[in-house]
């Protein structure tokens, strides 16, 4: 396919426009100017259609980043628009409770094994936020120990190096975990925790025995196990985690890939420890039982259930998966660049001597972005990826690896950028605020 650079001086209007206005430029870090190619990528999208968007200055892409996580079907799917039209005839938010609030928990106590009750928010980090203080009041303990990203709110935020504004209290109670290693979680674990929290698999597979061991530990000591559930909710499994790997949590978070779009998100868990809720803890909000975004939930969890998505996610993930080590091994970068992570998410991390991963990360954004891919790294995919979607990726990559490997060649990989590097999101990224081992 011929590559062609976009024109992108509407995004750049807007950016600067932007400036001085918008702190970061940006609401949603990932979606921000810093992971994307300076000069080279759009900065605006203004509408997408199945698994394909348009920016403002109307240049098509196949979107591999659907949303950050949220568009599980597909943009503009004909059920889940349909069920938003038809509750937008009788109202979006009411001053009483509206019926989908307990026919959408009803759905989620059939799909997503432990939910005996549901709570509705309208953001991940509410439902994290809200496990870690239900597990709090619940074990009557202050200690969190967490593995993964879950959210702005200052519990966790605090081990990261983005946590100015949070009290040195805070950040005195919660501690990290390295991911398949019982043995940190063991050391800092004791009985002053109240809950283990953590993303189930981000991209790396549990080893066996991982998770039923943390939930063992947890066991021990009578600590909660919380599973965030943002990204493998829904896709990994229809019931996530717990369903795929056979572990329960106490407490499960949803969000992002159940109202294919719209802003919900669901804490799940044990009676027992989900009733606090109703004096104890106060968890309430006023958009809470938001009625487009619940009719959105029930339209898309029907969809997810009727169509078997995650089987379908699993097949085109393994297309790109396995396509894509196939044309790296062609290319001859079999040992600098790699796909892996559950097929319905996969990501494709880069190591070379003659490169720094970020650079060749840029650049391979830069050559894919000209080949009409909006592409940061990783295959998060709807059931709206066809397999003309898949081919016109592996199409993409089959020119793209061997330009890096020419690049690497004659080590010209970042003189061929034509924008600056992308950023990190943090920092630090593993093997930081670790609990201190016990005596």
């Amino acid at each position: 396919m011929p590559a062609s650079y976009p024109n992108i001086t509407k995004s750049n209007e807007l950016w600067q426009r932007s400036l001085g206005l918008i702190p970061a430029g940006t609401q949603t870090l990932a979606k921000g100017p810093g992971q994307w190619t300076e000069g080279v990528a759009p900065k605006y999208l203004k509408k997408g259609k199945g698994a394909r968007v348009w920016d403002v200055d109307g240049n098509e892409y196949v979107d591999l980043i659907m949303g950050v996580g949220p568009i599980s079907l597909g943009y503009a799917y004909p059920a889940v628009d349909a069920a938003i039209r038809a509750q937008l005839e009788d109202g979006i938010t009411f001053s009483l409770m509206h019926p989908l609030e307990v026919e959408v928990a009803e759905l989620l106590r059939e799909v997503v094994p432990g939910a005996e009750n549901v709570r509705f928010s309208k953001t991940g980090c509410d439902a994290t936020s809200a496990a870690v203080r239900l597990a709090r009041a619940f074990t009557k303990r202050d200690k969190v120990l967490c593995c993964g990203y879950h959210g702005w709110h200052d519990w966790y935020i605090s081990v990261t190096d983005r946590s100015a504004g949070i009290p040195e209290s805070t950040k005195e109670l919660v501690f990290t975990f390295k991911y398949n290693d019982l043995q940190s979680l063991e050391d800092a674990l004791d009985d002053s925790v109240a809950c283990v929290i953590l993303e189930p698999t981000v991209f790396e597979a549990p080893r066996p025995g991982f998770l039923d061991g943390v939930r063992a530990l947890c066991d021990k000591v009578g600590a909660l196990l919380v599973f965030d559930e943002m990204w493998t909710g829904f896709r990994l499994a229809l019931g996530g985690a717990q369903q795929r790997y056979g572990v329960r949590a106490d407490l499960a978070c949803f969000s992002k890939a159940v109202a294919n779009g719209m802003p919900v998100s669901a804490l799940t868990g044990r009676a027992d420890v989900m009733k606090l809720c109703e004096k104890d803890v106060f968890f309430f909000t006023t958009f809470g039982g938001e009625a487009l975004s619940l009719a959105a939930t029930k339209a898309t969890i029907e969809e997810l259930r009727s169509k078997d998505v995650p089987a379908f996610l699993a097949k085109q993930g393994a297309k790109l998966r396995e396509g894509y080590a196939a044309l790296a091994k062609e290319a001859g970068l079999e040992a600098s660049t790699k796909c892996f992570g559950y097929d319905a998410r996969t990501i494709i991390t880069f190591a070379d001597d003659r490169s720094s991963p970020l650079a060749m990360k840029t650049y391979v954004q830069q050559e894919m972005l000209a080949r009409g891919v909006l592409w940061g790294g990783f295959h998060n995919l709807s059931f709206s990826h066809s397999d003309a979607e898949v081919a016109q990726v592996l199409g993409a990559y089959k020119e793209v690896l061997p330009l890096l490997a020419e690049a690497l060649a004659d080590k010209s990989v970042e003189k061929r950028l034509r924008g600056k590097l992308l950023e990190p999101v943090f920092r630090k990224t593993d093997n930081f605020h670790l609990k201190p081992r016990r005596a």
